[in-house]
């Protein structure tokens, strides 16, 4: 019984606030003059602009992807199998940037590449290369991370057979390392590649109309022309993608963890070795100053810049509105942000731990093995369906009892916390997963009853992962844009939103001021993610 409620509570809460309204936007879609028609979507599918944008979606989802793994597999090989000092700090910089609003990466790159900025004379300024660029920099920790995780577990007796039979470095790394460890680069790279696909504040920053992808045209359609046709084709289109990502990246980590079973017990670290490890050492070196120390420098560099020279103007700024036309201070919407991500997250994370609880579990009776398989699933189709298709959803859908929600304040939080869930499963059900089913059963058979088998192993072990996924929710939250773009009402913006539109009016004191909100928004995100560590109890550590 208590199982079934666990089940329905999420099931319902992603059948309610995701499925109906991005069933209800695409639906619309098909509908022309109040009969059901494939006219509208068929029209969209034929033009060239959306053949154009739907390449230009893939291309810059297949570069960004690209450009991560080249940089992140060096880095995955320094981090994870290599011992020197200072390399707890150097994982924690190449984990801050996925942490980052989307919206701030967009205004620090924005910046770094403007004619006015250090990198200007690259002539890079919305442009192409500066848009991949900026996706890499979002992405590559994923690769580091989900590519290190399996790096470190190998067994590195295989890699030295090889070597006492006289193969080379190179070819060791082309015929052992590379197929150990292709799964999770495999993996990683699907799940970059989801996030490239659908990337909307880094876009709309950097690119705007000029360099749309499905994503930011999907925001085109229905807030500038109200084509919902065209919305409805193309988030047809970005759901295959979506979910082809997904099923290449759910088939790579099952091979992934296949592959760790296999792996040798003790971690195959071993010390750094200047003449072994030089090359990784100056490519991840390379890429941790240039790609992610500077952009976020100059960011704080250049929000401290005046019309009268150097000074905290810009921050002054933040406590009203002045000539930005907005009808909040700019540190109201940042308390704003705090206020709602707590709510997002009080809402994540208690369905993210049932649905981790549940889709850990690995029944022998095959039918309820698909079923967790397929909850497993459906809890990750947030991550990569628009927010904006959700956003716009929520305002076409929960729009009459019992579910009026237009005007209530929780529609935010609400809409921050289908974002945030998936995260919090992907945090939490490794951890679960991990656990020996034979533990569960000697407990039982001891005479635990399902309440204390669940409190004193399964939970005790999830407190490993409550701490970064609460971060996670929290940070997500803070620096959702897509859906919030939609919902966000003048008098009551978030922070991201505030940002975006300063970026978007003429002046110095604005663009200024979006200087200082970033570096603001960047700090809370920064400062919930350490708390979030730092409130993680000791004796769960992994």
């Amino acid at each position: 019984m208590l199982w079934s409620l666990a089940v329905l509570l999420p099931v319902g809460f992603l059948a309610i606030f995701f499925v109906w309204p991005v069933a209800g936007l695409v639906g619309r879609g098909f509908v022309v003059d109040g009969a059901a028609s494939l006219d509208g979507v068929a029209a969209v599918l034929s033009a060239p602009r959306t053949w154009r944008i739907i390449g230009q979606t893939l291309g810059q989802a297949v570069a960004g992807t690209a450009v991560a793994v080249a940089l992140g597999v060096p880095a995955a090989y320094l981090l994870y199998r290599c011992r020197f000092p200072g390399r707890g700090l150097l994982r924690a910089v190449v984990s801050v940037p996925f942490v980052l609003p989307t919206v701030v990466v967009g205004v620090a790159f924005r910046s770094l590449f403007a004619a006015q900025g250090p990198l200007g004379w690259l002539g890079l300024d919305e442009s192409f290369a500066a848009i991949v660029v900026a996706l890499a920099f979002f992405n590559y920790s994923v690769i580091v991370r989900t590519v290190g995780a399996l790096w470190s577990r190998l067994d590195p007796r295989t890699a030295e057979a090889a070597r006492m039979l006289g193969a080379s470095p190179a070819r060791v790394f082309l015929t052992v390392t590379l197929p150990a460890i292709a799964p999770a680069v495999l993996s990683g790279a699907s799940l970059v590649f989801l996030f490239c696909a659908t990337a909307f504040g880094i876009v709309m920053v950097m690119g705007g109309v000029r360099f749309s992808t499905i994503e930011t045209e999907i925001w085109y359609q229905t807030t500038q022309l109200l084509d919902l046709p065209a919305a409805a084709a193309l988030s047809i289109v970005q759901l295959v993608v979506v979910a082809a990502a997904l099923l290449i990246a759910g088939r790579a980590r099952r091979r992934a963890e296949h592959a760790l079973r296999l792996s040798g017990d003790a971690a195959a670290e071993q010390p750094w070795r200047a003449r072994r490890d030089l090359l990784p050492t100056l490519v991840t070196g390379f890429v941790v100053i240039g790609l992610l120390v500077v952009p976020m420098v100059h960011l704080v560099v250049r929000s401290f810049v005046t019309a009268d020279g150097w000074g905290w103007r810009n921050y002054e700024l933040l406590a009203g509105s002045g000539d930005s036309g907005l009808t909040v201070p700019v540190w109201t919407a940042a308390v704003n942000s705090l206020v709602i991500a707590a709510q997002a997250s009080a809402i994540a994370v208690p369905l993210g731990v049932l649905v981790s609880l549940i889709a850990s579990r690995r029944p022998r009776n095959r039918g309820l093995a698909a079923g967790v398989g397929l909850l497993d699933a459906a809890f990750m189709l947030p991550l990569g369906v628009s927010a904006v298709t959700v956003g716009f959803g929520f305002l076409i859908t929960l729009n009459r009892p019992p579910f009026d929600l237009r005007t209530s304040p929780i529609l935010i939080p609400i809409a921050q916390a289908i974002v945030a869930l998936p995260l919090v499963v992907r945090t939490l059900l490794p951890v679960l997963r991990a656990i020996d089913p034979r533990q569960r059963e000697a407990a039982a058979m001891l005479g635990a009853g399902p309440g204390r088998v669940l409190a004193t192993i399964d939970a005790a072990l999830a407190l490993r992962g409550l701490g970064l996924a609460i971060g996670f929710a929290f940070a997500t939250s803070l620096g959702e844009f897509g859906a919030t773009s939609f919902l966000s009402r003048p008098e009551h913006p978030t922070l991201p939103t505030v940002i975006f539109r300063l970026i978007g009016r003429p002046g110095a004191d604005n663009f200024g001021m979006a200087m200082a909100a970033s570096v603001v928004l960047a700090v809370l995100t920064a400062a919930v993610m350490a708390a979030a560590e730092l409130v993680r109890p000791r004796e769960a550590e992994l």
